[in-house]
């Protein structure tokens, strides 16, 4: 069965870290983008870093210089390391996984919009991250 999940959430203090990982099975990534989304209570999905199969990334400005997205193909796992939480990090974070040559040409920015949710082929259960002091 094809399936995402994710591990490693948590809380945190303020300016802590914490590292997500999205564990892929019945399915190799090589051929995916992987996007980490987050959804805080009464506002919007919001999708905060994007990696391709080709290991290009990007990310929100929310989150530009303070997340880092990784993937190992080898373990087919993406990964996304927190660092400097903030307390509106607060949020259910999701991997999901969307399909490239389907696509055909794709703008990897793109893929992070929420308007594009729908188009990804598989997700995980998310895992619910807390910053609080």
């Amino acid at each position: 069965q094809l399936q995402l999940v994710e591990s490693g959430g948590g809380t945190v203090q303020p300016g802590g870290s914490l590292r997500l990982s999205c564990a892929a099975s019945g399915l190799t990534l090589d051929a995916y983008a992987i996007t980490w989304f987050r959804q805080a209570p009464g506002k919007e999905r919001e999708g905060v870093a994007c990696s391709s199969g080709s290991g290009k990334t990007t990310y929100s400005d929310s989150v530009k210089g303070r997340f880092t997205i990784s993937r190992d193909n080898s373990k087919n796992t993406v990964y996304l390391e927190m660092n400097s939480l903030k307390f509106e990090d607060t949020a259910v974070y999701t991997c999901a996984a969307i399909f490239l040559p389907r696509l055909g040409g794709y703008e990897l920015p793109s893929l992070m919009s929420a308007a594009r949710a729908n188009e990804y082929d598989y997700w995980g259960q998310g895992t619910q991250v807390t910053v609080s002091s």
